[in-house]
């Protein structure tokens, strides 16, 4: 429980103290949006690696040259903790959105950070408002940004277990060209989840995947591309499991 209690505080005053920061952040890209972008990355990895540190989290991590770090692209991951954004974001090379629920608009000082980091709010109950959201990602694609999502929809609450995949979160890669990255995380639940309110020490395997681009693939397997990805990521999550 102590663990839980000083990630709390320090998130509070991490969103507190840094009022100045976001105000700074915000005319430096009146001027730069590029330095701003790497700058707000660093911000939020440096606030992202303390809570892992404090949780006590060890992080094996396999494949990360699958990643190309000279343009965006689609990361696609299976989702199963809060702790999942946190893990895969202080990896990403590049400035990086996701793709979260529009809820998270009612937290001040955490939806401007999550604004500043391009995500994208998505209202999960107006399919109008869905495809809007998928033409901001391509956009975002377009401008250099990478885009992360996990396409089961919400935090899966089984083990071992994987919703579909919606095929709509493709559409990104789909039409911007982008690669899609496979992420297949293991074992974060037992970081807080699987002991809530607790968070205790773990140990979590994430591997990326080899690229993906759909616009190499046959047509009849683009209509299919989420139930591979999601294929691919579940046998990875499989061949892991020994290792946590």
């Amino acid at each position: 429980m102590i663990r839980f209690i000083i990630i709390v505080i320090f998130v509070v005053l991490f969103l507190v103290c840094s009022i100045p920061l976001l105000i700074i952040e915000y005319f430096i890209g009146k001027f730069n949006m590029d330095i701003k972008n790497r700058s707000s990355l660093a911000i939020v990895n440096w606030a992202f690696g303390v809570c892992l540190f404090i949780a006590g989290t060890k992080v094996t991590v396999i494949g990360e040259e699958n990643v190309p770090t000279d343009k965006p692209v689609l990361y696609i991951g299976n989702h199963r903790s809060y702790f999942d954004i946190l893990i895969t974001y202080v990896r990403v090379p590049r400035p990086t959105g996701y793709v979260a629920k529009k809820e998270m608009l009612k937290y001040p000082l955490l939806r401007n950070w999550m604004k500043y980091l391009h995500c994208l709010f998505l209202d999960r109950d107006d399919i109008k408002q869905g495809l809007e959201t998928i033409k901001e990602g391509i956009e975002k694609i377009n401008s250099g940004i990478s885009i992360c999502i996990f396409p089961e929809g919400t935090r899966n609450k089984e083990n071992d277990t994987f919703l579909p995949f919606h095929e709509g979160s493709f559409k990104i890669a789909e039409r911007s060209g982008c690669a899609i990255i496979p992420m297949s995380i293991n074992n974060t639940a037992s970081i807080f989840e699987d002991q809530f309110p607790r968070i205790k020490k773990s140990h979590v395997v994430i591997e990326y995947g080899k690229p993906i681009y759909m616009s190499e693939m046959a047509r009849e397997d683009k209509k299919k591309i989420g139930a591979s990805v999601r294929e691919i990521i579940k046998d990875t999550y499989f061949k892991n499991k020994n290792l946590v």
